[in-house]
């Protein structure tokens, strides 16, 4: 039996009962009104009927308190009806929270890229999702006041520089928008796996409230020249040197460098495979002989599966290792204070694109888009072009 619940009169005179009150919307599909109580605003329900397999799956609406009493029947109708179309389109009936998601997209990358990439967005939610009361939200119901709220908490949250050093040594700064930008690409991307899983009929709550932050990025300012990064790496302690000759030589990430095992560098070819990256698949870099010779001694007389790189102690290199130590060799010859690992590679994908290399080599090279390439370098092809247009003055 159907009962009228779109005005405020009607509701107020049902008796409180367990069972939800229906209201017919259309053929299937009920609108339902639980009052559990005298004086009680209620809350909504939906319940559609299956005419295929003729399954009921119930969709708990809320209560919609933030409504005035007379706009709650219209609100929790909207809701009703966006459901219907959800399953109407063969979406599921599954009631999805936002921890639920993050941890089927964790899995998701894990079948696709890896252990290394499933744990990387794993880590992310436990420090950002998993703690926050938007982890507990069913995916129906999250509104883009939700996903606000916690971007505006992620924005105000300082980042620790040095997260794995004693608690009196850590180092908080103010998290940056490229930083924030990372961190919202995961849920964002959790959140677009479960809508292409028709576990939510719409993308509204998150589409404008997790778009990035524009031109977060922003280029290396330090750049080093041949000197002057042959100075560091003079000043640098023996293990940190060759690193840094690494990081010389090739325009890599710190982070890829540190992961290269000997199996990479195939010496008969010289060529190197670089594995762990952004880029998220492997790379094959011919090298040149001098730089094939400095690899080969790397790897003289060390098993296949043993770093090219590692610290005195025969440990594997991490940031939180060499950042102190280029600092103190950067102070000792007089280079800026904010020289640090990241600078050796911004200086060498300066050599090649001021050296005339295209930018899709350096792309390439560098394990990175032509876009980003050309976002902090093109000024330099642009002044490189400059001086090419000014030899064809007659």
């Amino acid at each position: 039996m159907t009962v009228k619940l779109d005005t405020v009169i009607a509701r107020e005179k049902l008796k409180p009962r367990r069972e939800p009150y229906w209201h017919r919307l259309d053929s299937g599909c009920m609108l339902g009104f639980r009052k559990m109580a005298t004086g009680s605003i209620g809350s909504w329900v939906a319940r559609y009927r299956n005419a295929e397999t003729g399954e009921r799956p119930k969709q708990a609406l809320g209560e919609f308190s933030d409504r005035p009493p007379s706009e709650r029947f219209s609100a929790a109708k909207e809701a009703a009806d966006a459901w219907f179309s959800h399953l109407g389109r063969g979406g599921s009936s599954e009631i999805v929270t936002v921890k639920a998601a993050c941890s089927n997209y964790a899995d998701h990358i894990l079948a696709t890229k890896g252990e290394e990439r499933a744990e990387d967005v794993r880590a992310r939610y436990r420090r950002w999702v998993d703690p926050e009361p938007i982890a507990k939200i069913a995916l129906p119901k999250l509104t883009r006041r939700h996903i606000e709220t916690w971007r505006k908490k992620l924005a105000a949250t300082p980042v620790i520089v040095n997260p794995h050093a004693a608690e009196k040594n850590r180092v908080e700064r103010p998290r940056s928008a490229s930083s924030l930008n990372r961190d919202m690409a995961s849920l964002r991307a959790a959140l677009n796996y479960a809508y292409d899983l028709a576990q939510v009929s719409n993308d509204l709550a998150w589409r404008v409230a997790l778009r990035a932050v524009e031109n977060a990025g922003t280029a290396r300012e330090v750049y080093l020249d041949l000197p002057q990064r042959k100075t560091l790496i003079t000043a640098s302690p023996t293990d940190l040197a060759q690193f840094l000759r690494g990081l010389a030589r090739l325009p890599l990430r710190p982070g890829a460098l540190a992961a290269l095992t000997v199996g990479r560098f195939e010496s008969r070819l010289d060529v190197l495979t670089v594995g762990k990256d952004k880029a998220g698949r492997d790379r094959k870099l011919k090298l040149p002989k001098d730089t094939a010779d400095f690899f080969r001694e790397l790897a003289k007389d060390k098993p296949p599966t043993a770093l090219l790189f590692t610290r005195a102690d025969g440990k594997a290199w991490t940031k939180d290792d060499w950042k102190k130590p280029i600092k103190l060799a950067a102070a000792k010859v007089g280079l800026p204070a904010d020289t640090v690992a990241l600078a050796l590679r911004h200086s060498a994908i300066t050599d090649l694109v001021t050296g005339g290399l295209d930018l899709l080599t350096v792309a390439q090279l560098s394990g990175t888009s032509v876009a980003m390439i050309e976002r902090h370098y093109g000024h330099l092809r642009a002044d490189h072009a400059a001086a090419a247009l000014a030899t064809l003055a007659l």
